[in-house]
């Protein structure tokens, strides 16, 4: 038997996972059957394994899946308890919107951002076609104000794109935002030789919805991966306690502890810190009216947008 291999997992259906060594060569291989018993941990796109080969010699196996550092998950099919997790050892959630068509929909970025913040992950902000739109630093400087890092891109002037690169490089990143906002487009503009088809991403995960593994995780020319996640919406969220969602917008932190009210829900409270900032106009209200909104979805267990 060789030395074990370390790898990543790319993606998986049907038992079978196609993975990605540490010296860059991509293998199909199957996992030993002393990881598939009830209660082990479930492999995931982004997984860090060792690979061993078999008795033989000519096959090789996953034989041990290493600690996450971090994970994305969400709520198992059917509504029932659980989680399937949708993607591992993601270093960041890059939430991509358009400044026009489409028109960006900040209460699904706040969203995005407060799964980010629900699992522990860092997240930054992509505006993508900033020359379809006016005034669009203005309108979301909010979100600078609040603490995220917001690039302002464009594929066809070019905006953007080293200091995008720049973020992404050798890290593992889990690409977010509603259809048609550029993320393949932007993908090609930055690493030439990617070739992804517009799309291409977004449908490699629709494909594998009914399979082990939903997603895919796509290598970067010069370090560092990808995962397309369109439905970050289902992540996360569900698995956060309504007391617990204020710690989610950064931008409350600092005042978090200094309500009157230590169980303070910041809706209707006297001495609430978070609405004396939202009236001072150091909390955006509409920031403030998304964490209601959302703290609402959570105790009520349906979707408030």
């Amino acid at each position: 038997m060789t030395d074990p291999v370390r790898a990543v997992v790319l993606s998986g259906t049907g038992g079978v996972w196609r993975v990605r060594t540490d010296a860059g060569e991509t293998r199909e291989v199957s996992m030993r059957g002393r990881l598939k018993k009830e209660g082990a941990v479930k492999l995931a796109v982004g997984d860090e394994v060792m690979l061993e080969t078999e008795e033989r010699g000519d096959q090789w196996a996953i034989g041990e899946i290493l600690p996450r550092r971090s994970r994305l998950a969400r709520r198992a099919p059917s509504g029932a308890y659980g989680e399937r997790i949708v993607a591992a050892n993601i270093d960041q959630v890059v939430a991509v919107f358009a400044a026009a068509e489409p028109e960006p929909h900040e209460r699904m970025l706040d969203r995005f951002l407060v799964i980010a913040a629900a699992n522990d992950i860092g997240a930054r902000i992509v505006i993508n076609k900033v020359e379809l739109a006016d005034n669009v630093e203005e309108r979301f400087a909010v979100y600078e104000r609040a603490g995220y890092p917001v690039h302002y891109t464009s594929v066809k002037l070019g905006n953007g794109l080293a200091e995008l690169h720049d973020v992404l490089a050798g890290r593992v990143s889990a690409l977010s935002g509603p259809s048609g906002v550029g993320k393949s487009s932007l993908l090609n503009a930055m690493y030439h030789g990617l070739n992804l088809r517009v799309g291409e991403i977004s449908r490699s995960v629709n494909k594998g919805r009914h399979t082990t593994v939903g997603a895919e995780l796509h290598p970067l020319p010069d370090g560092g991966y990808v995962v397309d996640t369109p439905g970050l919406r289902e992540v996360g969220v569900w698995g956060v306690e309504p007391d617990e969602l204020d710690h989610c917008f950064l931008e409350f932190r600092p005042l978090l502890g200094t309500c009157r009210f230590g169980d303070c829900t910041h809706a209707t409270e006297p001495g609430c810190a978070i609405r004396a900032a939202v009236k001072t106009g150091s909390i955006s209200a509409a920031r403030h009216d998304s964490f209601l909104k959302l703290r609402t979805e959570i105790e009520e267990g349906a979707p408030a947008w």
